[in-house]
């Protein structure tokens, strides 16, 4: 699967099942963590436009040829 990070205009390839935070890692995206456990919101992204999640909690879903990740969900962070 493509994954495009945004603001940054990154893409990387990325198997389902992946961890969203390691494919950030190898992309050299920085997404902020806290308790790596999705209950402080930290590391809140919102997908294809539309879905928030925790990344620190979600894999990269099967079954899907691209995604985006907008980092900029939450500017408090």
């Amino acid at each position: 699967m493509e994954i495009l990070f945004l603001p940054d205009n990154v893409t990387v390839e990325a198997e389902s099942g992946e961890p969203i935070l390691d494919v950030a890692e190898r992309a050299g995206v920085i997404i902020p963590t806290g308790c790596l456990m999705g209950s402080c919101h930290a590391c809140e992204v919102e997908i294809d436009g539309g879905q928030t999640i925790c990344a620190c909690i979600t894999a990269v879903p099967p079954g899907r040829k691209k995604m985006t990740i907008n980092l900029s969900v939450d500017m408090d962070w």
